[in-house]
């Protein structure tokens, strides 16, 4: 379950399967980041991705850039 686990979150969350980047190595890009956003979410301690990246929204330019220790 853990293997697939990734995949359905960046699918439901990110509605990766209807994405327009088609193209060349985009695809596997958008995939890297998803999973980056997904893995620091977690690591961060949200267990429910949709949430988490509404509580980061609210606060674009400071919260992603905490998350990632980058501030």
């Amino acid at each position: 379950m853990a293997e697939n686990r990734l995949p359905f979150v960046r699918d439901t969350t990110f509605a990766e399967d209807v994405g327009r980047i088609r193209t060349r190595r985009g695809p596997e890009n958008m995939a890297t980041l998803r999973s980056l956003a997904v893995s620091t979410l977690r690591r961060a301690g949200h267990q429910n991705s949709a949430a988490a990246l509404r509580h980061v929204s609210y606060q674009p330019f400071t919260l992603p850039l905490d998350l990632l220790g980058i501030s």
